[in-house]
């Protein structure tokens, strides 16, 4: 075996980030994965979310959708026609899982739901991943990741106590439910492999969402607490934040007095200072003081290189990081030295680095096998070479 999972066939239908960042997963350790889209109504991430390439909008120059869709075939069909939706049978007969993160219903009214499919093919798996989950009174509730982190509580715990929460962009609970996603996926994969018999499975980005909630959500079951926003403080930790440099900003925190002692060692003079300082003398009294505590040790940070600073403060067992910007994650020396970038030549947009999924496997290796696919790309080499249908193609 070349690469873990070189037997198996994976099709997807939808769009955006949660179910082509699973079909990712499984492509980059050797699945054959085929995008299925619309020409009328593509995959949302190619026309309506920057950047593009150049700035020129494009269906083939989109950078979201070529992140979440290197190594997949694209195939075009249009599924409310009779030869489209026939097209779309053959692909989940031939198919050992199927990947879908449409709207509730809507894989029933195109003649795709579960039912059919596993009428068609017994031991499929299939997965659909939709905000709310297949049933509840919220299950067709619409909306985006953004949405998704607010009703999950997960905004509320960001910002300043005494403004309104930070409202994120980005699907953030859309990866969470990808990480679930493709674990669930290779679990029922083993099963049908063992039984023939198909699984599906019902994945709620909504619950998947509550796992950044874990200690606020205990804290409320056992004791009555509601977390609320504080900055970059911490309950235990004091100093907790993240201070100016020279050239970026750097975190650094302190979670008992010993290392405590250690950051004012590092600090040199100015943390001589501090230690004699009564306001600092405990956590009790930094946490009293911290307004005043942070001024202090941002007045020591601010002339400083982040990444200079990181070192030293290391170096001395202070637990501290600079911020990288996206610029320095690419030249980032261990995301490179351990492969996660690796670089391909896309038709339209040229050299592109692409992200390598973030685990890998001693004997099977995985790897970002191309670009991500024009539009119906693939349709030639999908629908006659790996389906054997004949005639000429016009879907």
């Amino acid at each position: 075996m070349r690469d873990a999972l070189e037997h198996l066939r994976v099709v997807e239908f939808g769009g955006y980030a949660a179910g082509p960042a699973i079909g990712k997963y499984l492509a980059n350790f050797g699945a054959r994965v085929v995008h299925v889209e619309s020409e009328s109504h593509p995959d949302g991430f190619r026309l309506q979310y920057p950047p593009y390439k150049d700035d020129a909008v494009g269906l083939n120059r989109s950078g979201c959708f070529s992140f979440f869709n290197d190594s997949k075939r694209g195939v075009t069909l249009e599924l409310k026609t009779a030869e489209g939706l026939a097209l779309a049978h053959r692909l989940a007969e031939w198919a050992h899982v199927v990947i879908e993160n449409m709207r509730p219903g809507v894989m029933d009214r195109l003649g795709l739901g579960w039912e059919v499919l596993r009428r068609r093919n017994p031991s499929l798996v299939m997965l659909s991943t939709s905000n709310m989950g297949q049933t509840g009174p919220h299950a067709t509730h619409p909306g985006f990741g953004s949405q998704l982190s607010s009703l999950s509580g997960f905004t509320h715990l960001i910002g300043d106590p005494g403004g309104p929460p930070g409202f994120l962009y980005g699907p953030y609970i859309d990866f969470i439910a990808a990480a679930y996603g493709g674990c669930a996926l290779l679990a029922a994969i083993d099963h049908a492999a063992r039984t023939a018999e198909g699984v599906f499975i019902d994945l709620s980005q909504y619950e998947a969402g509550l796992q950044f909630l874990g200690t606020a959500l205990l804290d409320h079951s056992a004791n009555g607490v509601v977390a609320m926003r504080s900055r970059n403080r911490d309950p235990v930790a004091v100093p907790h934040g993240c201070y100016p440099c020279a050239d970026g900003w750097c975190v650094l925190s302190c979670w008992d007095d010993a290392e405590w002692q250690r950051l004012c060692a590092a600090a040199g003079p100015a943390g001589q200072g501090w230690a004699a300082d009564v306001r600092f003398a405990s956590a009790p009294e930094r946490r009293r003081h911290e307004d005043a505590l942070n001024a202090a040790i941002g007045a020591w940070t601010r002339p400083r290189s982040a990444r200079a600073l990181m070192a030293r403060l290391q170096a001395q067992s202070v637990h501290a990081a600079m911020v990288n910007t996206v610029k320095d994650l690419f030249d980032d020396p261990q995301l490179v030295s351990r492969g996660v970038w690796q670089e391909q030549v896309h038709p339209e947009m040229g050299r592109q680095r692409y992200r390598m999924v973030s685990y890998q496997l001693s004997e099977t290796p995985g790897r970002v096998r191309g670009p991500a696919p024009c539009l119906g790309q693939d349709n030639d080499e999908v629908f006659n070479r790996w389906l054997g249908r004949e005639e000429s193609l016009a879907v």
